[in-house]
């Protein structure tokens, strides 16, 4: 009898001793699984921080590039046909832009001008017709967008045939007035008839500006060659820059294809267009005489830069983007108007856009 009470005293303490054994391997290998996890947010952390950095100092690049740009003319336009010396990056608008190594990474660049969208301030019927010719909405409701955007910067309150002003605003639920005003942001779009969430997030915020013509001639000087100038870009206002204007942009214009988009993206690969003559030639004179009401060459101070920076051997991107004011007359040339973190790389990073 007292040797199975001692058996059975030894089974229970070996039973313990197991029960403990496997409570302290899950003990362990949780504490193991929560030490491995914190290391890898402490690293995640660390090269997202590392990447953010890296990105803000490809801004800052750019815009030195940009600043030199608008004081320093090319070398390649003062002297035709001579070849660089060694390895230089190109920084236009609207074009791929090669990384570029900055410490323990790199960063990747892309340049926009305002120029290539359309000024909501100055855009008459017939181009705010087309911005929204692409959108799967009815012909009624495309009219109904038009009109109102024009009767909402209109100082009257007679609304267009299909637009609203005030007496339209004030039935809303949530009733307000008309600007009567220019926009001071695409953002104010949202408050415009006819302009829903899906349409705007869909594609037309990334079509338009409100920084080109308007707020570059207000600061232009009356005298002299600057007139001139004045009054040139006031003639220009409203309409698409080729030279910085999107795939989707161009192909917003009439008789405009796939093709031709393509053919216009592969001859800015190499330069700018520096005359109309030129556009004709490679899209064809029965198209061009078509798209030349909304075209333009000029270039406005105003670009979107957004810089994305990865570290070597790590997935991990960040991304900023900044609207830019290049002037050599203000500050230390050039003001942000808007500072943006956490840029989307896929939204503005597509090779497939320019035949890459």
């Amino acid at each position: 009898m007292i040797a199975f009470e001692i058996k059975n005293e030894k089974g229970i303490v070996l039973f313990l001793v197991l029960w403990v054994l496997t409570l302290l391997s899950v003990i362990v290998g949780e504490f193991c699984y929560s030490m491995r996890t914190e290391v890898n947010i402490t690293r995640n952390f660390k090269e997202e921080t590392e990447a953010y950095y890296i990105a803000v100092a490809g801004l800052n690049k750019a815009i030195a590039e940009m600043i030199k740009n608008s004081i320093v003319p090319k070398q390649e336009d003062i002297i035709e046909g001579e070849e660089k010396e060694g390895e230089e990056v190109d920084w236009r608008i609207n074009t791929q832009i090669p990384l570029i190594h900055f410490g323990r990474g790199q960063f990747e660049i892309r340049i926009d001008n305002e120029s290539g969208k359309i000024d909501l301030n100055s855009a008459d019927r017939s181009i705010l017709r087309m911005m929204v010719d692409g959108f799967d909405i009815d012909e009624d409701e495309k009219d109904i967008i038009a009109d109102s955007i024009l009767d909402w910067i209109d100082k009257d309150d007679l609304h267009r045939t299909n637009g609203a002003e005030d007496s339209y605003y004030s039935s809303l639920p949530e009733p307000y007035k008309c600007k009567n005003g220019f926009f001071d942001s695409v953002e104010e779009l949202l408050l415009v008839r006819g302009i829903t969430m899906e349409i705007f997030y869909g594609g037309l915020k990334e079509m338009v500006t409100v920084v080109t013509s308007d707020q570059t001639t207000q600061k232009e000087s009356e005298s002299g060659r600057r007139r001139s100038v004045r009054r040139r870009k006031l003639r220009e206002a409203g309409k698409i820059n080729i030279n910085a204007a999107s795939p989707d942009m161009l192909l917003m214009l009439p008789q405009m294809t796939d093709d031709l988009v393509l053919a216009i993206m592969e001859y800015r690969k190499e330069k700018d267009f520096k005359s109309f003559n030129e556009v004709s030639t490679v899209i064809g004179p029965d198209v061009y005489s078509e798209i030349r009401p909304f075209i333009s060459l000029t270039t406005y101070p105003y670009y979107t830069i957004r810089s994305f920076g990865m570290v070597d051997g790590s997935r991990i991107r960040r991304g900023v983007e900044a609207l830019v004011q290049i002037n050599r007359n203000i500050g230390k040339g050039y003001e942000i108007i808007q500072w943006l973190d956490n840029c989307d790389y896929k939204a503005h990073f597509n090779t497939e856009d320019f035949g890459g």
